[in-house]
């Protein structure tokens, strides 16, 4: 697999748009950065790390949100950088979802954060991805 956060968002796409009250996704400390951040903005209801079994690999078990009638809390999340097309932007130059109603994940030189505790931190990177 060339991009494992790709494979992360699709795997979730997917299950939110089939309504699927969990997803499982292959385990690593970067991906965990990225489900922390969604925890914290409030997208999903939660995740935890379930250890290797014999023959399978690490997982993450993230547990979707949905509203009170059953609607999507993510509408819509999209892959920004790729592997083939990387995308840096400055500490002035932090994209906005939706007029500030999304949230843009970035990886920065103090970790994986969103775009505004970047702005707060005066910080650029590589910007992951966009969710609404």
């Amino acid at each position: 697999m060339t991009d494992p956060i790709a494979d992360m968002l699709t795997r979730i796409r997917n299950a939110v748009r089939a309504r699927h009250p969990r997803v499982d996704i292959p385990a690593s400390r970067f991906k965990l950065e990225i489900a922390r951040i969604l925890e914290q903005e409030g997208y999903i209801a939660g995740f935890r790390q379930v250890p290797a079994e014999p023959g399978r690999p690490e997982i993450i078990r993230i547990q979707l949100k949905y509203g009170p009638r059953g609607e999507n809390v993510i509408s819509g999340i999209e892959r920004v950088s790729r592997p083939g097309r990387r995308a840096y932007v400055g500490r002035d130059e932090v994209p906005k979802v939706l007029g500030g109603l999304g949230t843009t994940i970035l990886t920065t030189s103090r970790g994986v954060m969103t775009g505004r505790d970047a702005v707060k931190a005066g910080v650029g990177g590589e910007v992951l991805c966009n969710v609404w």
